[in-house]
């Protein structure tokens, strides 16, 4: 097994366990369908049982695990209509906050988002995918603030975590970043220009690139997604 895993002392060990697979899942360490064991993951972080068995069962509320009973646990396979339904809940909601953007983005926020662009950027030069990654999420945070509905963010963040393995997927299998940054420039300059309307068609367009990586990795690895 891997060598123990260091346990902060400022956080109980669930929390940290938890942080840890959840990292593992949505970055494919951990595969749809890879099996995990209690034993195993007690072992590796120097814990009893109970720790992991309580990290599982959040991990599982997150829809990121399967807990079968006397049976491994699973890392949870994708599924198209919890898929279908994620996106059309966040596109909802995105409409809206694009909406509300272009109509009261001012200097400050398009300098922030400006801002953002350019450390999109850098990541894509760099190649770093993770760091990307937390930018994208603080891209479309920056919009819900921009258009003063933060709280809106909340539900696009339950929303995109649902999907982001699939995302991660489509990052690793050929760089596609600078076309997600084309995306964002399109959706920034919108924008800032208060045009709704434009805005809303490139953020559209931005969601529905999920289409060709769903459709890629559907037929490349089938065994990722639950049979339906």
């Amino acid at each position: 097994m891997a060598q123990a895993a260091q346990i902060s002392d400022t956080r109980t060990s669930v929390d940290d366990i938890f942080d840890l697979l959840r990292t593992e899942i949505l970055s494919l360490k951990l595969r749809p369908g890879d099996k995990l064991s209690e034993v195993d993951m007690a072992a590796r972080f120097g814990v009893s049982r109970q720790p992991v068995r309580d990290a599982f069962s959040r991990l599982a509320n997150q829809d990121l695990l399967v807990i079968r009973p006397k049976r491994a646990t699973v890392v949870k396979r994708f599924s198209t209509r919890e898929i279908n339904k994620s996106r059309f809940v966040r596109s909802s909601i995105e409409e809206r906050v694009l909406r509300r953007a272009s109509d009261l983005c001012d200097l400050v926020g398009a300098a922030r988002l400006d801002m953002a662009l350019a450390e999109q950027e850098e990541a894509a030069a760099n190649k770093d995918i993770e760091t990307f990654g937390k930018l994208d999420y603080a891209f479309h945070k920056t919009l819900c603030e921009i258009a003063k509905v933060d709280f809106a963010f909340d539900v696009i963040l339950a929303e995109k975590t649902k999907v982001d393995r699939l995302c991660a997927l489509g990052l690793e299998k050929e760089d596609r970043m600078h076309e997600l940054i084309a995306d964002h420039y399109e959706i920034a300059k919108a924008v800032e220009a208060h045009d709704a309307e434009r805005a809303v068609k490139a953020g559209m367009k931005h969601l529905g690139r999920l289409d060709e990586t769903i459709e890629r990795i559907s037929a490349q690895n089938a065994d990722y997604f639950d049979p339906e």
